[in-house]
C-alpha cells in the first residue's frame, strides 16, 4: 500500500518537475505580455489622442489594445503549459459546458460590444450633457462594460453600455444651442393689447446678452390664452448649450426675473412667470 503510494506521489513529482520548466517560462511570459500591453497601450493612446478630436474614441480604443495584448499573451502561455489542447477539447467536448459559459458571460459580451459600437457611432462626446431614461448628468467615460456620467448633485452613475445603446439617448449639448420657454401671465389693462406686451418682451429678449439673435435662432412669442384683460404668453429663446447647467437653469430663472422687473417698471401689474 505504502509503496504503491510512493510510487504514485514519485510519478507526479517527476512530472511536476517536467512541467515546472514550462510552468515558469508561462508566467514569465504572462509578466512580459503585461508590461509590454501598457506600455503599447499607453503609447497608441498618446497617440491617438493627438491626433483624435474625440478622446472617448481614444480611451475606448487604448483599453481594447491593452486587453488584447493581454489576451494574446495568456493564450500564448497556455500554449507552453499546454492547456490550449485541453482547453478547447473541453469546451468542443461538452456542450452543457459551452452554453454555461456562453450564458455567463452573455451579458459582459452584449456591454462590450455595445461599447464598440458607441465608440464608433459616438452618440456622445465626453462632458457632453445627456439623458438616458430618467438619468441626466455629464458623460465622463465610456469603458470596456459601462458608461460613466455624473449627475448634476454629483453622483456618478454606471450605466450598462447596451442601456445605452438600446434605450432613446437625449444630447442636449452636441447642436450646441438649445431652445427654452417660459410663460408670462400678463394683464395689460383696459387700454393696452396683448400686442405691445409681446413687443416689449421681444425688445427686452433682443437685448440680452445670452439670448441669441442670428436669423436661424430668434427669440419669438406666441399668444396662448386671452382672457379679459390677461395675456398668456409663452416666451421661446435660444441660448447656448456648451455648459448645460449655466445654459439652461441659471439663464432661464435670471431672464424670468428680468422680466418681471422690466415689466413693472414699464407700468404693468406683476405678471405671474411659470415654466
Amino acid at each position: 500500500m505504502l509503496q504503491d503510494l510512493n510510487r504514485v506521489l514519485s510519478t507526479y513529482w517527476q512530472q511536476f518537475l517536467y512541467v515546472l520548466p514550462k510552468l515558469a517560462l508561462a508566467l514569465l511570459l504572462l509578466i512580459v505580455a503585461i508590461f509590454v500591453s501598457n506600455r503599447l497601450s499607453t503609447l497608441i493612446g498618446g497617440r491617438l489622442r493627438r491626433r483624435s478630436h474625440d478622446p472617448l474614441l481614444a480611451d475606448f480604443l487604448t483599453r481594447i489594445s491593452k486587453w488584447v495584448f493581454v489576451l494574446i499573451g495568456l493564450l500564448l502561455a497556455m500554449q507552453i503549459v499546454g492547456l490550449s489542447g485541453v482547453v478547447s477539447g473541453l469546451l468542443a467536448g461538452a456542450g452543457l459546458s459551452a452554453f454555461i459559459v456562453g450564458f455567463a458571460f452573455k451579458d459582459i459580451a452584449e456591454n462590450f460590444l455595445a461599447g464598440v459600437i458607441l465608440a464608433f457611432n459616438r452618440p456622445f462626446h465626453i462632458n457632453d450633457t445627456v439623458q438616458i431614461k430618467d438619468q441626466i448628468g455629464h458623460v465622463e467615460a465610456l469603458n470596456l462594460r459601462t458608461t460613466l456620467m455624473r449627475t448634476f448633485d454629483g453622483k456618478h452613475v454606471f450605466l450598462p453600455n447596451s442601456l445605452v445603446l438600446k434605450e432613446p439617448l437625449i444630447n442636449f449639448t452636441r447642436d450646441g444651442n438649445l431652445r427654452q420657454d417660459f410663460l408670462a401671465s400678463v394683464d395689460y389693462g383696459d387700454n393696452g393689447n396683448p400686442g405691445q406686451v409681446q413687443q416689449l418682451l421681444l425688445e427686452f429678449l433682443r437685448t440680452h446678452p445670452d439670448v441669441q439673435h442670428e436669423t436661424a435662432h430668434p427669440p419669438y412669442i406666441i399668444l396662448e390664452k386671452t382672457n379679459g384683460t390677461t395675456a398668456d404668453l409663452r416666451v421661446y429663446f435660444w441660448t447656448s448649450s456648451d455648459e448645460y447647467r449655466r445654459g439652461t437653469l441659471q439663464i432661464k430663472s435670471d431672464l424670468m426675473q428680468k422680466v418681471k422687473v422690466m415689466l413693472q417698471e414699464k407700468g404693468y401689474p406683476a405678471p405671474n412667470l411659470a415654466q
